[in-house]
């Protein structure tokens, strides 16, 4: 039936123009940014000759360096502080003694980030550090991030954890293994991809973060999303294009290590809500 139908949208006259539309709306101008982060001249749309100048330049702009280690400094306390939050509540919620619908509610609460507007978020943590009266400076940030990057870690551990044999556990309990032990011993190994995948996609996510860091930042906290925003508002160079294809592929390459890892289950493990 769903081939059928897949046959018939497909028969539509200009399906596959309209297709191709899309798609190089989407990925077009991304194409083209890579592209041009190559080129020597400094004008981004004509083309001269292919240089590697503009990625020399990003490597050696101080302000640039100092964005980065700004941004990979809050991405790896993020993603350990997500992944730390993760892990045992994916355990508690996947254990026999939790019930399918206490589950489910807890894991959608813990899943809000996903479908909240993250303007929201990040204004309700603005008002969360003002009023508290929290200022750390780069901590502000990291602390956000922490927060909202656990349900990216949390949904692949889940999802590996549904798919494994507990059998094996009950199998090490018989031979008087400890929860403790059997759970380093067995299941942590076996957890060991979709644990590494939520770490990448919250990695990905905090690095990438805009909005939230915007908010809460504090002087001294220019993280790289802050840094292209601020080329943006002055103007755009084929630096900007060099930092952006930087960017975009690392994006690219731990996406596909996450997807690898999980066998391609990441989308899928939303439904563990339901």
């Amino acid at each position: 039936m769903a081939r059928a139908q897949r046959r018939k949208l497909t028969s539509y006259p200009g399906f596959g123009v309209i297709t191709i539309f899309f798609f190089g709306f989407l990925y077009l101008p991304i194409m083209v940014l890579i592209a041009f982060s190559f080129n020597s001249s400094v004008s981004i749309s004509v083309w001269e000759t292919f240089s590697f100048k503009w990625y020399a330049e990003a490597i050696g702009n101080t302000d640039l360096q100092k964005a980065v280690v700004n941004t990979l400094l809050v991405a790896v306390v993020a993603t350990i502080g997500a992944v730390l939050i993760a892990l045992p509540a994916a355990v508690v919620l996947t254990g026999q003694g939790v019930s399918k619908r206490a589950a489910s509610t807890a894991t959608g609460l813990m899943s809000l980030p996903l479908v909240v507007p993250e303007i929201v978020i990040a204004i309700a943590t603005l008002v969360f550090f003002t009023s508290v009266g929290i200022d750390l400076g780069l901590g502000n940030v990291m602390i956000a991030h922490t927060v909202f990057c656990v349900p990216f870690a949390l949904l692949p551990i889940v999802a590996r954890l549904r798919s494994l044999d507990h059998r094996l556990s009950e199998a090490a309990y018989d031979l008087y293994a400890s929860r403790p032990r059997a759970f380093r011993l067995i299941t942590l190994p076996l957890l060991a991809p979709g644990v590494v995948s939520g770490a990448m996609l919250a990695f990905i996510v905090s690095f990438d973060n805009f909005i939230i860091t915007l908010m809460v930042a504090g002087a001294g906290g220019t993280t790289l999303p802050l840094y292209i925003y601020g080329l943006v508002k002055t103007q755009i160079t084929p630096e900007l294009n060099a930092v952006s294809t930087g960017v975009l592929l690392l994006s690219l390459v731990l996406l596909t290590c996450a997807y690898v890892l999980t066998g391609g289950r990441i989308a899928g493990s939303t439904g563990a809500k339901d």
